[in-house]
């Protein structure tokens, strides 16, 4: 599939203003160093050393090279941005160990290397390989940020050695990866080197997936283009997605690039929750059955979200449009963004749909409850992925915002910032997604692409020329040197319904405002929360939290009086009752409390 764009390069993208302003600064300055310092109390970095005893604290972990090279891949894209000597000490310091730790032909792995040497590569969800990626990720991003290329050599070297144990001697035990990974890692190698056997690995590995192995949880149940539903665990399986369109743009594999879009369709359309999580239960993280999207026991890890923002964003770029943009926004603004605190150091690794404290003290007395998902955000955890994946998303999240071809340049994401690639030149300044006014300074001669959001019924659009509204969902203009675009989308409150296969939430109502989800906690409402009524016929009043920083939602509704009864008579009478919402991502600020999205309609 030969790509109409390709996404800016993270160097000529810079976020400069607004809501995602904020929390790369809040990020820059807070998140990424309480990270860090949770990893060093940890063990991890110090595992680097390979000096771990027996019967000593913090056994080394075979997820632990992972969890810190997207540590050290967060740090690169805040340095390229920010310069910090700090942190590119703390790069350093893990690169030489690396290099003096890491074995004569290239391998490297904590676990491997201290307590099982003589069987690498042996079993095949032991994660070798994905932690190889995410270090290989880390070597490109730290090389693009300060064009040092000790890093970079490390893992070329590394590659090499792969390529021997699966392609040229073919020595490995299995044929593909257990955990997707260095798929997509091997396709950023092959970008920053111009070495083309990096790429035929990534695509050795995707083509191999599935013809001998029979294992749908890491989606080798069959080859990969003849999948048509997402299965297994979620986050195995947006990461091989997004090998899948990396291979399919590289390789103008329209194939791949089908099965891709088949597979995305599938779950945006019947998997997806409304704030766009994925991974409905906790046994295997991994993907239920078509619209089964259950509430209390929802998992929705933070790192399927990032995934599934990575994988739509290189879909968009491939062929724009405004599906691919619309998911990865929802996943963005709720989804993901709930599993950071709004002081920036406290985590969700699963991120609920609906907080029912109820069972929670003594879950003996709830057995019929499957999953109990914690209540507050933790700093760190036993399986601490997301948290670094956090901190590397939000400092990389301009590469996203817009992609280019020698024409035209397609806004996807409405983030204040300064965008340029090859003479067009975009400055973006807007507060959205507190309102939906976008200002837009251009630089050069070029056709612009505004996406429009499906959830947007009206906008203005004032600047340029001969503008019109595409089957893409994007609005094209004609822009010169100079001109100002206003681009104004109406942002009303809106109640949005679930197909009624969704068994679980048949019959109530989600209230939205552009791209964010609200929902009602405790500490606002009267409990239970279910005994909330929205009158749909009444407008939502707009109330600013100065606390948070945030617009809530206040709606007309009603409560049924309280009863002691188990069981009596329906009757109408009922209660005025105003109901509270916050932004689904702020949920979980103010203490423990109950949470509720799906809310009944009066």
């Amino acid at each position: 599939m030969k790509p109409t764009s390709k996404n800016l390069p993270f160097n000529d993208t810079n976020i400069t203003n607004g809501f995602w302003a904020d929390r790369q600064k809040l990020n820059r300055e807070v998140t990424i160093h309480s990270v860090y310092d949770r990893f060093k109390e940890t063990g991890r970095f110090d595992a680097f050393k390979l000096d771990w005893k027996k019967g000593e604290p913090n056994r080394p972990h075979i997820f632990w090279d992972s969890d810190i090279a997207k540590w050290l891949e967060s740090a690169a894209y805040i340095i390229a941005k920010t310069p910090d000597a700090e942190l590119e000490s703390i790069i350093d310091e893990v690169v030489d160990l690396i290099d003096k730790n890491r074995w004569d032909d290239g391998y490297f792995n904590i676990c491997y290397t201290l307590f099982e040497p003589d069987d690498r590569f042996t079993a095949r969800h032991n994660h070798e390989l994905y932690c190889a990626g995410h270090l290989m990720e880390a070597a490109v991003t730290y090389y693009n940020a300060t064009g040092k290329d000790k890093f970079l050599k490390i893992m070329c070297d590394y590659a090499d050695m792969i390529e021997k144990a699966f392609v040229t001697e073919k020595w490995a035990e299995f044929d593909s990866p257990g955990h997707e990974e260095i798929e997509l890692a091997l396709v950023k190698l092959y970008r920053a080197t111009g070495e083309k056997r990096y790429l035929n690995l990534s695509k050795h590995f995707v083509d191999e997936r599935g013809k001998t192995e029979n294992d749908a949880y890491s989606q080798a149940h069959m080859p990969v283009r003849e999948q048509e539903e997402a299965v297994g665990h979620s986050v195995r399986a947006v990461y091989l997605y997004c090998a899948m369109a990396d291979l399919a743009a590289e390789c103008d594999d329209d194939s791949l690039f089908t099965a891709a879009d088949k597979l995305f369709d599938n779950m945006a359309k019947k998997k997806m929750y409304v704030t766009g999580g994925l991974g409905q239960t906790c046994v295997g993280e991994a993907f239920l059955p078509e619209y089964d999207l259950p509430e209390t026991s929802s998992y929705c890890e933070t790192c399927a979200d990032i995934g599934y923002i990575l994988f739509a964003s290189r879909m968009s770029a491939i062929k724009p449009h405004r599906k691919y943009d619309d998911a990865a926004e929802l996943a963005l603004y709720n989804g993901f963004l709930c599993g950071l605190s709004l002081d920036g150091k406290g985590f969700f690794y699963d991120n609920s749909i609906e907080v029912d404290l109820i069972g929670i003290s003594n879950p003996k007395d709830n057995r019929h409850r499957p999953f109990y998902p914690i209540t507050q955000r933790l700093e760190v955890f036993d399986c601490s992925c997301c948290p670094p994946n956090v901190t590397r998303l939000i400092a990389s999240l301009g590469e996203i915002a817009c992609s280019a071809s020698d024409d035209t340049l397609w806004v996807h994401h409405f983030i204040g910032g300064d965008f340029e690639a090859d003479g067009k030149k975009t400055t973006v300044e807007t507060l959205y997604p507190e309102n939906g006014k976008i200002r837009i300074t251009c630089s050069g001669n070029f056709r612009l692409a505004l996406r429009l959001p499906a959830w947007c019924r009206s906008y203005t659009l004032n600047g340029g020329k001969n503008a019109a509204l595409a089957d893409d969902g994007f609005i094209y203009v004609d822009v010169a040197d100079g001109d100002v675009i206003e681009y104004s989308l109406d942002m009303p409150v809106r109640f949005v319904q679930a197909n009624p296969k969704v068994r679980q939430c048949c019959g109530r109502i989600a209230v939205q405002r552009g791209p964010l989800v609200y929902c009602a906690e405790g500490v606002d409402n009267p409990l239970p929360l279910k005994n909330l009524y929205v009158d749909t016929k009444a407008e939502g009043k707009l109330i600013k939290n100065d606390e948070f920083s945030f617009y809530g939602i206040e709606l007309d509704g009603f409560i049924k009086p309280d009863s002691d009864e188990l069981y009596y008579d329906y009757d109408e009478n009922y209660v005025e009752q105003k109901i509270k919402l916050i932004p689904y991502y702020a949920y979980a600020n103010r203490g423990e409390t109950d949470m509720l999205i799906w809310l009944t309609r009066e």
